[in-house]
């Protein structure tokens, strides 16, 4: 007989809520365990089941660890901030508050519906004021310290959002989500010295548990880069200076080019260049720097009719503006070596300019631009030099003639801080004579409920709408009581995530964003889990965040998140028609192969995508705990494969679980019915082995395996007509953290008063996870002859015999001599003859 999930499951969310099951208390003798997933956005679609892969994992984890003897923390909140809920807010007719509330009790109620273990009690929103209140907070501390400034910088500016957007949110120009033009402008923007702490941000990754790719995306996002600044006299202008990682490189620039951005441009542009140079500049103000620096695009430039002078050789050089050259990185002009660096190797071609090898390539080198090692070439006193001595010989030079210095730049820029949106949260900052600072006291700094209708003289114009709350902007200096104004922009979405574990350890405290003693508790998160999307920018500033906190005396940790682990992408199958419109998986039939619609048997073209609610192929967890229920659901998503690859959904995997499920039920049936049932050897060391592995892999987030191996316990105590009551009590805590309802259920039917999550993790006796007896494999030269069966823990000599003495052994033997006999205890003797 069956169970019945929709009967179960209920029954046990209801009791874990009234009882607050996952309350945690920081006070407690047993070890802290922090458990953190990323929290998420709360749009108004809910989750989907790809969602759901890595909560359910870390929700498997949280249960282990509270079994264990653990004191596991592990909340749940809400990243409520943002431009995508003002856009639905706007679209729904709705004020963003709202919005957010609904959005947040959808969510909610489906991550209660598959039995996830947050302590609730500890729920926020990055929206919540008692929460954005700290926010603020920590921003005036990043003034205080300096790291906090406002500068003209450029900037993509959506008209149609009337917002600043991220480089990563433009491509050809225009803001990828909805297809808006975008323009480059200079504008003041506040923002974040997040440069002052690169080094340490760099340096601090080996104290960190971490993948070694997420690891790599931050050390290449910061890009800390060794090398000279070496000073260029332009004509009639002066010196501007490049930075170079390669100065052994300088007797081969043959031109300079700058940024289109840069401010001598119009300076050293000659008047019959000026046309030319302005068209350029503003074509290449349209785009996004992903853009400008795409290594497959052209490489596009116009000359300025100016000339500079290599310093190393007098040599005059062209002078060009150039869209691959970035204001933001070095000091926005560059000295082009042809030779060693194929991107201006391809410039100097398009351009008919000279092109000098610096570093002699080796004979074989077929390429142009040759990046290798090898001796200088045509550098004067560095000729026959390899490339570090090169390097040295030539910073010592440009020092020593004042025409350079050694230097360190790094790819990584200040933390542009501002939107011009609405929903985010407020800058507390004061506006007048001097500028001064929101005070505290008046911290949580609200937004006003209501904004006018937009102005529509001012419409296409880059201001933030918070600037027609006339009467919320009008403010005074607290210092003085004189007329000034509030800061108009608001914070992005980035500022509450940077800190939100931290107000985790101590969500109700009104005094302070959290308490001291709490922090020292918890900190660090011993477990962050969460996609692979994040593990860049979100995680470079919540690590800045933490350090200027640290810095600060404000925590106790210098790093915040010591284990990560990403989970992998669940993807589906997706349909759509030529014309490229999608179709819902209830719209399409199979027939001999083929996907074809229901409406009109219209051929369509079906390929595994990520699961995304733009492509139609998301699956809703409603509809998969309906019929398979919550239980099969958990199982599932983490018996897909492997937790951190990607992984393909399909629904009638959930049948296999399913039945994973009814097997275990019918275990607990028929064991209860005999309970004199004594458990034979082999169950023992089946259940002793079950309890090492699940534990192991546990551990090692392992969780596809772990449930491979309950599946092949249930196999064997089925073949066994049951178990013990004490193998079954021990079978079911193993089973719970991945299905806790029905081992809730099955718990208590066997007369358990507590929870089944409160329980004592099983051990196992090393001693009984030994086989009594093993197979053992024979080959002769690497190929197998015969199998032995033979006590476990046999003498090397005995095998050794046993294996000589089988006849196919014999016969492969022959008279050849035995050079060697390769012997693997309890799995293989392999033996070698000439």
């Amino acid at each position: 007989m069956s169970y019945k999930p929709n009967e179960i499951e209920p029954k046990w969310q209801r009791i874990w809520q009234d009882t607050d099951a996952f309350r945690v208390s920081p006070k407690s003798d047993k070890p802290k365990y922090y458990l953190l997933d990323m929290f998420p956005y709360p749009s108004g679609h809910g989750l989907h089941v790809g969602h759901l892969k890595g909560y359910i994992a870390s929700d498997i984890v949280a249960r282990h660890k509270r079994m264990s003897g653990f004191n596991v923390l592990h909340p749940m909140g809400w990243d409520s901030f943002g431009l995508p809920t003002e856009r639905q807010a706007e679209r729904d007719n709705l004020p963003p508050s709202e919005v957010t509330r609904l959005n947040i009790t959808t969510f909610k109620t489906q991550m209660n519906m598959v039995g996830l273990s947050y302590d609730w009690d500890r729920e926020f929103a990055t929206s919540d004021p008692s929460f954005f209140r700290w926010t603020q907070w920590i921003f005036l501390k990043l003034f205080e310290m300096g790291l906090a400034y406002e500068a003209n910088v450029p900037v993509n500016w959506c008209p149609a959002l009337g917002t600043v957007l991220a480089d990563e949110e433009v491509k050809d120009g225009v803001y990828i989500e909805t297809g808006d033009p975008v323009e480059r402008r200079i504008m003041r923007q506040w923002m974040l010295k997040i440069t002052a702490y690169a080094d340490r941000l760099l340096d601090d990754l080996v104290k960190v548990d971490w993948p070694e790719q997420v690891k790599e995306l931050q050390r290449n996002w910061i890009g800390r880069s060794e090398g000279a600044e070496i000073f260029f006299e332009v004509e009639d202008y002066g010196p501007i200076t490049v930075f170079t990682t390669r100065p052994d490189t300088l007797f081969g620039a043959t031109f300079f080019v700058l940024s289109p951005e840069h401010p001598a441009v119009e300076k050293i542009t000659t008047s019959e260049r000026s046309d030319v140079v302005s068209g350029y500049v503003e074509k290449a103000g349209r785009m996004s720097e992903i853009d400008r620096t795409d290594m497959k695009r052209e490489k596009t430039g116009v000359f300025t009719g100016a000339y500079a002078v290599n310093p190393a050789n007098n040599d005059r050089i062209p002078v060009f503006i150039a869209d691959y050259v970035l204001m933001g990185y070095g000091t926005g002009a560059i000295m082009a070596v042809p030779g060693q660096d194929q991107r201006d190797w391809d410039f100097a071609a398009g351009y008919d300019l000279p092109i000098i090898r610096t570093i002699r390539p080796p004979e074989d080198f077929e390429g142009q631009a040759y990046v290798g090692e090898g001796p200088a070439i045509n550098s004067g006193f560095l000729d026959g030099l390899g490339v570090e001595e090169a390097k040295r010989r030539m910073i010592e030079w440009l020092e020593r003639e004042g025409k350079g210095r050694r230097a360190v730049t790094y790819r990584l820029r200040d933390w542009l801080f501002s939107r011009q949106r609405y929903w985010g949260e407020p800058l507390p900052i004061i506006h007048g004579p001097n500028g001064e600072l929101e005070p505290e006291t008046n911290l949580p700094l609200l937004l006003p409920e209501r904004i006018p209708e937009e102005d529509s003289l001012r419409e296409h114009e880059p201001f933030s709408p918070l600037e027609r709350a006339i009467d919320w902007v009008r403010t005074a200096l607290p210092s003085t009581g004189r007329p000034a104004k509030r800061d108009t922009n608001v914070m992005p979405q980035w500022a509450g995530s940077s800190w939100y574990y931290l107000r985790f350890i101590d969500p109700r405290n009104a005094k302070t964003p959290w308490d001291i003693e709490f922090e020292y508790i918890w900190m660090p998160v011993d477990l962050y889990v969460g996609g692979i999307e994040h593990a860049t920018l979100h995680l470079l500033y919540a690590r800045f965040w933490h350090k200027v906190l640290y810095d600060c005396g404000l925590v106790s940790t210098e790093e915040p998140f010591q284990r990560l682990f990403n989970q992998g992408m669940v993807h589906s199958r997706s349909y759509r028609d030529n014309s490229g419109r999608y179709y819902y998986p209830e719209q399409v039939y199979e027939k001999d192969g083929e996907w074809l619609t229901k409406d009109g048997d219209l051929p369509l073209n079906s390929r595994i995508e990520k699961m995304s609610k733009s492509r139609y192929n998301v699956i809703r967890p409603e509809q998969v705990v309906e019929e398979y229920g919550a239980d099969s659901l958990r199982l599932y998503k983490v018996f897909m494969g492997p937790l951190k690859a990607n992984a393909i959904w399909q629904t009638d995997g959930l049948s296999g679980t399913r039945r994973f499920l009814d097997r275990a039920w019918h275990m607990f049936e028929v064991s209860k019915a005999y309970s004199d049932i004594e458990d034979s050897e082999e169950i023992e060391r089946a259940l002793h082995q079950t309890i090492k592995k699940v534990t192991e892999d546990l551990e090692n987030l392992r969780l596809n395996t772990a449930i491979s191996q309950l599946m092949i316990f249930v196999n064997q105590a089925t073949a066994q007509d049951g178990v013990s009551r004490d193998t079954l009590s021990r079978f079911i805590r193993l089973l719970a953290p991945f299905a806790p309802h029905v081992c809730e259920e099955i718990w208590q039917s066997l007369g358990n008063e507590e929870l089944v999550l409160n329980a004592p993790w099983p051990e196992y006796d090393p001693e009984k996870c030994i086989e009594s007896e093993v197979t053992i494999v024979v080959q002769v030269n690497g190929k197998l002859r015969a199998r032995l069966v033979r006590p476990s823990g046999a003498e090397e000599a005995s095998v050794r015999a046993a294996a000589l003495d089988q006849q196919t052994v014999r016969q492969q033997i022959g008279d050849k001599e035995i050079m060697n006999v390769i012997y693997i205890p309890d799995k293989l003797t392999n033996i070698v003859v000439n």
